[in-house]
């Protein structure tokens, strides 16, 4: 379908607009090649937009098939009761705005999401549409994330992961209480219900994939979803425990934090205040430590309800656990190690690797480019040992306290 882009530019201009304050677009974890007489692929360099885990950047076209919807969700542009310019896309005219972008080399892929109109089946078929009108029309591998709609029936879900490479059903908040304030009519266990479905289905594709090679891709790059931080007096301890919950219940690819930023036409006292970017930043730092680091939400958050802004998360439970410090290198389990400040999962690999065949002084951790700014204090070596009676003193500013303009995100 040939469409002319300035034809669309007033409804791409609107609906790209309102789909900004969606973060869950990564596009970690696919891998989807070009078939023969088709058309694009997951894996290739983008321009800008998302990035993978390895630092790849993909481009994507990240819109809403409209702003228009039924929920009047207080922490949200496009509320029902919001005063706004409304615009809808029919699933014929994202299609062509897809392949016209990527032949000319915009994007690499689509995130596709959308206010809810009608009903929830009714929008999800709206976006199955233009996903499978792009694998099976025109022959599109590249990548394609599509927004599960919390309520649409599991059919749908189960064919909107036949057809992207990821899906997304968002929580929005850590739990029932807040959503009934800010969210009223969405409910934590419907959004639960979907994440259900998608990794049951999941788990059925890897077992069918044993059996027959010809079994479909589900879903590829997973699932993830997205929750609000500060739309309401809500605690990071409470975050982060749900977000544990979803990664162990569900296989979640990714969660992830928005900040919130008081919309246009906000409601008044409730939801006037921006929320710090650094809070944003923690959070996925502890996140990170939740995933990879082998750290549970109660130990980042043990004695408080709220992470320190002053300090990163790992920093933060080390110098609440001195007790636990130093760590001999040459002794301590990975577990161990993954917990000392400043050394990284590729850097306890190499230390590992090596101690197996010679003890480790301080110059083999140098020639290996182990960070050592902070780690050095917390670990004890073949020939040093960390006097930590500092951590009392006012080097700690110094040492583990970034400065200003460290703490500038973009």
């Amino acid at each position: 379908m040939a469409i002319s882009l300035n034809g669309i530019k007033n409804k791409l201009s609107i609906l790209a607009d309102a789909a900004k304050y969606d973060a869950s677009c990564s596009s970690s974890g696919g891998s989807r090649k070009r078939a023969e007489g088709g058309l694009g692929n997951s894996e290739g360099m983008g321009i800008c937009h998302s990035y993978t885990p390895d630092g790849r950047c993909v481009s994507l076209l990240k819109i809403l098939l409209t702003n228009f919807c039924i929920y009047d969700c207080k922490f949200c542009v496009n509320r029902s009761s919001n005063d706004i310019k409304r615009a809808r896309f029919k699933p014929e005219e994202v299609v062509a705005l897809t392949m016209e972008l990527y032949r000319r080399n915009y994007i690499e892929g689509l995130f596709l999401s959308s206010g809810v109109i009608q009903n929830s089946d009714y929008t999800m078929e709206q976006l199955i549409k233009v996903a499978k009108d792009l694998r099976e029309v025109h022959k599109f591998n590249g990548y394609i994330h599509l927004k599960i709609v919390v309520g649409a029936s599991r059919e749908l879900i189960q064919k909107a992961g036949l057809w992207a490479d990821r899906v997304s059903a968002n929580i929005e908040m850590s739990s029932q209480e807040e959503l009934d304030i800010l969210a009223p009519g969405k409910t934590i266990s419907q959004a639960q219900n979907a994440m259900s479905d998608v990794a049951e289905k999941t788990l059925e594709y890897k077992e069918d994939k044993k059996k027959f090679k010809s079994t479909p891709k589900f879903a590829p790059a997973g699932q993830s979803t997205q929750m609000v931080v500060g739309a309401i007096e809500n605690s990071d301890k409470s975050i982060l425990t749900r977000a544990e919950n979803l990664y162990d219940s569900f296989s979640l690819r990714r969660v992830f934090y928005s900040a919130y930023t008081p919309i246009e036409n906000s409601y008044g006292d409730l939801l006037a205040t921006k929320t710090p970017l650094l809070r944003e930043h923690r959070l996925y730092q502890a996140d990170w430590l939740l995933r990879f680091y082998g750290f549970k939400a109660d130990e980042l958050t043990k004695d408080t309800q709220n992470l320190s802004l002053e300090v990163d998360p790992k920093v933060s439970w080390a110098l609440d656990n001195r007790s636990f410090f130093p760590l001999d290198i040459n002794r301590a389990s990975r577990e161990q190690l993954l917990r000392v400040p400043g050394l990284g999962v590729r850097s306890v690999d190499k230390i590992i690797k090596l101690r197996r065949i010679q003890r480790l002084w301080m110059q083999d951790l140098i020639r290996m480019k182990i960070p050592l700014n902070k780690a050095k204090y917390f670990i004890t070596v073949h020939d040093t040992n960390p006097d930590l009676s500092f951590l009392d003193t006012q080097n700690f500013d110094k040492l583990f306290k970034p400065k200003e303009e460290q703490l500038v995100l973009i």
